[in-house]
């Protein structure tokens, strides 16, 4: 890397801001047996009556043993797309300020970009949904905060070749955002592993997938201390309500549980690749590391319409560069899958 500079990247006004300080972010040990009346609560006591934890202090240690991060190294969200936002508005002035996305991806990225008044440069993805680096390097200017790699990739699936993404890493004096939201369903490392390496890294995860914990909306940050201070600066004081910290705490802890249903799923995920290669409109089944498969079909909404007309939901992609005529299908239990496939056979 040449020349990063964190401090450059942060919007002037965030460097100046003084952050909200809570009761609870000033008197820290409220699991003592004190007599509280700081907070303007209700005392009487019915588990939530209470504000949460501003820091989820509990949870944030579980993820850092899992991990192997520091505390400091983590913040929490109302799933990863107020994590992402917050990203956008500590780093990203609008109307001046641009990101880098390459389609076809998560669509939040550009959505965000939107809502904060931050033009978004789209680079394509290569015909093998693998970055082209020379031209995302090529759109980079002077006001470019941000680049948003999603790995493995939704809704191509694939996971990004490594050597590529340490090339962005280099290169890219911004911040690279790589967005792991699938990355339990992969055999490749994790990132994580590499952000000591790369002060201009940032990794985010989620219970919604392979913890399946979409319901509770909690988002992980990883990146440097001083990436994490300045995010913190701007969170609202009490973005993770305690039904969810207590939620989180209970299914991070059962990890034997966790690994079984990635293991089922992983299985389906196999079964179900061997029986599209028996289907005759199916042209292209594209490599997946994640818990759904992308399939290029011969008539998308044709296919579609007749999987609905049989009970079954997927995924119409084809409105997404790259994805003509694709649809998506998200590994289900084994009775679901056996179902889909039944349905795939017959229509």
């Amino acid at each position: 890397m040449n020349n990063f500079n964190l401090n450059s990247l942060i919007r002037p006004n965030v460097k100046a801001l003084k952050p909200y300080s809570s009761a609870r972010d000033e008197f820290k040990d409220f699991d003592q047996d004190m007599v509280f009346l700081d907070a303007n609560e209700n005392p009487f006591e019915n588990g939530v009556n209470r504000y949460p934890d501003p820091q989820q202090r509990t949870v944030k240690k579980i993820l850092a043993e899992q991990k192997g991060v520091q505390l400091e190294n983590i913040l929490l969200g109302n799933g990863s797309d107020e994590v992402l936002d917050l990203i956008y508005r500590a780093f990203c002035e609008p109307k001046e300020d641009n990101v880098i996305t390459l389609p076809p991806t998560y669509g939040m990225y550009g959505v965000l970009a939107n809502i904060n008044n931050v033009e978004n440069k789209e680079v394509l993805l290569v015909n093998d949904f693998q970055p082209d680096v020379d031209a995302i390097l090529k759109a980079v200017d002077k006001h470019t905060k941000l680049l948003f790699i999603c790995s493995p990739n939704n809704p191509s699936g694939n996971t990004f070749d490594a050597a590529i993404i340490e090339n962005l890493l280099k290169s890219f004096n911004g911040l690279v955002v790589i967005d792991e939201a699938y990355v339990d369903f992969s055999s490749g490392d994790s990132w994580l592993n590499k952000l000591q390496n790369y002060p201009n890294l940032i990794v985010t995860q989620t219970l919604s997938k392979a913890y399946g914990m979409a319901g509770i909306r909690l988002g992980i940050c990883y990146a440097s201390s001083e990436i994490i201070a300045v995010v913190n600066k701007i969170k609202p004081p009490y973005n993770v309500n305690e039904l969810t910290q207590q939620r989180a705490i209970e299914r991070l802890e059962d990890v034997i549980v966790i690994e079984n249903e990635i293991n089922i799923i992983t299985a389906g995920k196999n079964k179900l690749l061997e029986e599209l290669l028996e289907v005759k409109y199916v042209d292209t089944i594209y490599p997946t590391d994640s818990n759904f498969v992308l399939v290029k079909v011969d008539n998308a909404d044709k296919r579609y319409a007749q999987l609905l007309e049989k009970g079954i939901v997927v995924r119409n992609r084809s409105s997404q560069p790259l994805c003509e005529n694709c649809l998506r299908f998200t590994i289900g239990t084994e009775q679901e899958n056996e179902k889909l496939i039944k349905a795939l056979k017959e229509i």
